[in-house]
């Protein structure tokens, strides 16, 4: 009886450590994306950064089946998620914006400063999120906004444009929704973002024709302008009450 205990016990803490080691992948993933947007392969950079977001997106919940913080207690799943997600959301993403001329040349500096501070201050925010699972304001996703920018062909103009607008939204009193967390939409959210996920990733094929790519990039703004308006409902109405 003992030894079964013991076995389970070792079990759970082998699960809960690779759970950690998972998440840590991320930075593997971060360096990747690196790489790929110095020798110019921008499709391949923002692959990395999307299988990121996945790893991101679905660590959590693997990291509350396995009890990482009672069974791997010596490792912070927190801060390894926040020092990753830096990586991934903001510093390659930035590198990305520049090297791939999203920005105007001449302002990459400023921009590039303007995106690391706010998200600095979005990531040390100690109500960074609502006791409902909300982001408060932009949740410094600059991985999406490279994204869209480069499969959209935006320009610097509007690059640049974006950029001050999505950092000013930083300290906006808007939410914004997570996925795998908030539960005011029952399944309709996790559906919706399985939506985006599956049609912005299909955006970097780049077999389809110009009709299709038109189509598929509609999915993928509709589906995120219905994200968007999720968050901004919160905003409005405020949290529900507590269930009881």
């Amino acid at each position: 009886m003992d030894d079964k205990r013991v076995a389970v016990s070792a079990g759970g803490r082998a699960a809960a450590w690779l759970v950690h080691a998972f998440t840590a992948t991320g930075a593997v993933l971060a360096f990747l994306a690196v790489m790929a947007t110095l020798d110019e392969r921008w499709v391949l950079a923002l692959v990395w950064l999307l299988v990121a977001l996945v790893v991101d997106g679905i660590d959590g919940s693997f990291a509350r089946m396995a009890r990482v913080k009672e069974r791997a207690p010596r490792i912070d799943g927190d801060t390894l998620d926040l020092v990753i997600d830096y990586l991934t959301y903001v510093f390659v993403p930035t590198l990305f914006l520049w090297k791939a001329g999203l920005v105007p040349e001449p302002m990459i500096v400023p921009l590039g400063a303007l995106i690391q501070l706010s998200a600095l201050y979005h990531f040390a925010r100690s109500d960074m999120k609502t006791k409902d699972n909300y982001f408060q304001g932009f949740p410094a996703l600059w991985n999406l906004a490279a994204f869209y920018l480069y499969v959209t062909a935006a320009g610097p103009t509007t690059g640049a444009v974006a950029v001050v607008a999505l950092a000013a939204l930083t300290f906006a009193p808007i939410h914004f929704v997570h996925p795998f967390r908030v539960t005011d939409y029952g399944r309709w959210l996790p559906l919706t973002a399985l939506v985006w996920a599956l049609s912005t990733t299909a955006l970097l094929w780049r077999g389809w024709s110009e009709e299709a790519r038109a189509a598929v990039l509609g999915v993928s703004l509709v589906s995120a302008a219905a994200l968007l308006a999720m968050g901004l409902l919160r905003s409005v109405r405020g949290p529900r009450p507590a269930a009881g």
